[in-house]
């Protein structure tokens, strides 16, 4: 009985990154050149628009009729028993690893170092992205080889898909017994957009040839220049941040003075300085207290209302960068639709704050309002009726400072700063913590008051706790509060501290 093995290829793809295309390339070349092949796919939703399992066997011709009948192939990879895995994205490769079909004695791994975030990533209340670096390197420690470089940029460059870019990884990597030309005979055999998938082909082929492995050294990143605006007042504001700030806090300051007067304007960035002076004032020690509440203030201050929402949504920017997304063509037209769905609350944010308290204290004008706002509707931005629309709700800022969320806003800001002011007296390191809780509060609508549910859930177990809460204990906290959007897991690490 033989023990020859046939060779076994898995490959994890994302839906419409071509990944079936990949693996009938493989198949059509094995057949082509004396292989029995056999393919299957097992799709799945674990992430993004769907991550699909690809598997692929190779078993020579000659050995099967030596053997008298052809090679019984398996449907599915097993952990430990594969040759060769590709993968089209970097938590792709991680979920090779996680299932046991990447060995250090056997297997070479081919992958894309881009990232894709998945569904669990972009929903987090947090920060929720896995670390790239370290994803990196627990990767490579599980493989015999690991090849690997951006090859969503790849395919980009050559104006083809990454299916393309993987199967000239494939080709370079020298780990099939094909040569270069039958490979890429079986790209002209495909007959589909030749020209560039050959262009992808053969760029993947000489990097995966190189033999480094991974992506190439990068220089050193140049010292950014100093802004040198025109406008007297905004250069005032720079000058000031020069002047009167630790040089290890600046960069945060300017990009929070940048970012403070496209949200509002100079005055408004001026205040966000005098609040920053205060805290550059207090008895830190080291500057982690002064950049992290120079972080948090600039991003508390610029808040998503409506206005701000309206802004971001028909800047020429995003026109362009959706334009570039969906590789528009010269001669297309695109349509941009915007699914809306304000509430009476937010409706009541935006206006000034006596007539938004009396719309909320209201009956029959509120009943009227909350009538027209129990459903969504679909806003074609890049209609001029649609962005007309939306730039007008954009010109509100100019009301901002007297509107009804303003005042609330300002308030929780101060607060904020006055528990800081008074924490880093007695302990700068509870003071650091307190000022990183604002990440709690972010977002608008639900997102936002979930958010500030949970922020003053943890600001009441901090006055219960007073001086004795360690550091530690209120990273805890937050971190609860970041885990779920119903506050389950802050619920139960605040029974555990008893400060429930």
């Amino acid at each position: 009985m033989s023990t020859a093995q046939p060779i076994k290829i898995a490959i994890l793809a994302m839906g419409g990154e071509g990944g079936g295309v990949l693996a009938d390339w493989i198949v059509d070349m094995g057949e082509a050149n004396g292989y029995v092949a056999q393919t299957t796919s097992v799709p799945g939703v674990a992430q993004r628009t769907g991550a699909t399992i690809y598997y692929v066997e190779l078993y020579p011709m000659a050995q099967a009729e030596s053997d008298g009948g052809r090679p019984v192939l398996a449907l599915m990879p097993l952990p430990g028993d594969v040759d060769l895995v590709l993968a089209s994205e970097l938590m792709e490769a991680g979920r090779a690893v996680q299932r046991g079909l990447v060995t250090r004695e056997r297997t070479t791994l081919i992958a894309s170092t881009h990232r894709v975030f998945s569904i669990a990533e972009k929903s987090a209340l947090g920060d929720g992205r896995v670390d790239s670096g370290q994803l990196l390197a627990h990767t490579a420690r599980a493989a015999k080889r690991f090849i690997r470089f951006d090859m969503a940029q790849a395919a980009e460059d050559s104006g083809s898909v990454i299916s393309a870019v993987l199967f000239g990884a494939l080709a370079g990597s020298g780990v099939l017994p094909f040569s270069r030309a039958q490979f890429e005979a079986t790209v002209e055999r495909g007959g589909v957009g030749v020209k560039p998938s050959l262009k992808a082909f053969g760029a993947a082929f000489d990097r995966a040839q190189d033999g480094d492995d991974g992506e190439p050294a990068k220089p050193a990143a140049a010292t950014a220049p100093l802004p040198q605006p025109r406008h007297p007042a905004v250069r005032a504001l720079v000058e000031r941040v020069q002047r009167g700030f630790p040089e290890a806090a600046q960069d945060l300051l300017l990009e929070g003075v940048r970012r403070l007067i496209d949200y509002q304007d100079v005055a408004y960035a001026a205040l966000y300085l005098d609040r920053m002076a205060a805290v550059a004032a207090l008895p830190a020690g080291d500057h982690r207290l002064l950049r992290e509440t120079a972080r948090h203030l600039a991003l508390w201050m610029s808040y998503e209302d409506t206005a701000r929402v309206a802004a971001l949504k028909t800047r020429a920017t995003r026109f362009e960068r959706v334009r570039g997304e969906a590789r528009v063509q010269p001669g297309q037209v695109l349509a941009i639709n915007e699914y809306m769905h304000p509430r009476l609350q937010e409706i009541c944010e935006t206006l000034p704050g006596g007539i938004g308290r009396w719309l909320m204290g209201s009956t029959l004008p509120k009943k009227l309002v909350e009538r027209f706002t129990q459903h969504g509707r679909v806003i074609q931005t890049s209609s001029l009726r649609g962005y007309l629309m939306l730039r007008t709700v954009a010109a509100m800022k100019r009301w901002r400072l007297s509107t009804m969320r303003y005042a609330d806003e300002n308030r929780r800001i101060e607060e904020w700063l006055q528990r800081i002011a008074a924490t880093a007296q007695r302990n700068p390191e509870l003071a650091v913590e307190l000022a990183q809780c604002q990440r709690l509060v972010k977002g608008y609508s639900d997102t936002h008051e979930r958010g500030l549910r949970n922020y003053d859930t943890v600001m009441r177990a901090f006055e219960r706790a007073g001086a004795a809460l360690a550091p530690a204990t209120l990273r805890e906290l937050r971190d609860a509060a970041l885990a779920d959007e119903h506050g389950h897991k802050l619920q139960a690490a605040l029974a555990q501290h008893a400060l429930a």
